[in-house]
């Protein structure tokens, strides 16, 4: 872009038509239900209305670890929302997540339904719910801080690098120059944290590692954005350990398959209902 051709902000900005891009086609400036779609409903008590990507997986993940120990209870449904298609935006949907996004959980199991939406908060609802994957005393301090890093992160390695490396309808320098920088300072974090520690709570695996894995350690493992070389991911040596590590957990690899429905058909699982539907 010459400097002739720079942008000015009007002095109101008001949405006129689509932009281009990915999800041009379905982003408005405007919250709220478009039409009216119930949610489907299963036999279990934790309803998960969701889409495999790295938000999604968090959650998916827990539940799957929550079921490797044993813990019945954290049996769930869970349902795919086509976010390219604007399912996020059926007023069953929206009544459980007014921001239009996924995740979003409901529980049955109490008197009364509880919704919980934000992936971030859905993590911390579980793991004090059933009392596993998050520390007790300091380390506790220190898992929160790491899942509130994450979910205050994240919007620059997606909003951010992601949409003007990947998803925007033209390539401009500025953009991905300053939030590949980003990146790869969060990175760097990340490495330096990992270098004298096992996972993110030093010797204890927890919801800080299942929020942080599907973005960064899917990135390092070259499954985000096509960009491992453009980021230099493997010079990250530690959070490639960290994540190659994570990866090979039953669990895991469970959870990355739920509510996916594109890739190798082997790695799909677009709704999930009980552990048979692995077979």
């Amino acid at each position: 872009m010459s400097k002739s051709d720079t942008y000015i902000p009007p002095q109101v900005w008001q949405w006129e038509h689509e932009n281009g891009g990915k999800f041009a086609g379905i982003n408005r400036p405007t919250a709220g239900a478009r039409f009216e779609q119930d949610l489907p409903v299963g036999q279990h008590p934790l309803q998960l209305y969701s889409m495999a990507t790295p938000n999604g997986v968090k959650v998916t993940v827990l539940l799957e670890e929550l079921l490797e120990k044993g813990i019945s209870a954290a049996e769930y449904d869970a349902y795919l929302i086509d976010i390219s298609e604007g399912d996020q935006f059926g007023s069953g949907f929206v009544g459980v997540n007014p921001n239009s996004k996924i995740p979003a959980l409901v529980d049955y199991s109490g008197e009364a339904p509880i919704r919980i939406f934000e992936s971030g908060a859905i993590l911390l609802y579980l793991a004090e719910k059933f009392g596993e994957f998050i520390p007790e005393g300091a380390l506790r301090a220190e898992c929160l801080s790491w899942l509130f890093w994450q979910v205050g992160s994240a919007p620059f390695l997606g909003g951010g690098f992601g949409h003007f490396y990947a998803y925007a309808p033209e390539k401009f320098e500025y953009p991905i120059d300053r939030y590949a920088m980003e990146s790869k300072r969060q990175l760097d974090v990340l490495n330096q944290h990992l270098a004298t520690h096992t996972y993110l709570c030093g010797d204890q695996y927890t919801i800080a590692d299942m929020a942080i894995w599907p973005w960064y350690g899917t990135l390092v493992l070259g499954g985000l954005y096509d960009a491992a070389e453009f980021l230099d991911v493997k010079s990250y040596t530690h959070v490639v350990r960290w994540a190659e590590s994570i990866s090979q957990r039953p669990a895991v690899i469970r959870g990355r398959m739920v509510n996916r429905h594109w890739g190798e058909p082997e790695e799909q699982l677009p709704e999930r209902h009980s552990r048979d539907d692995f077979n």
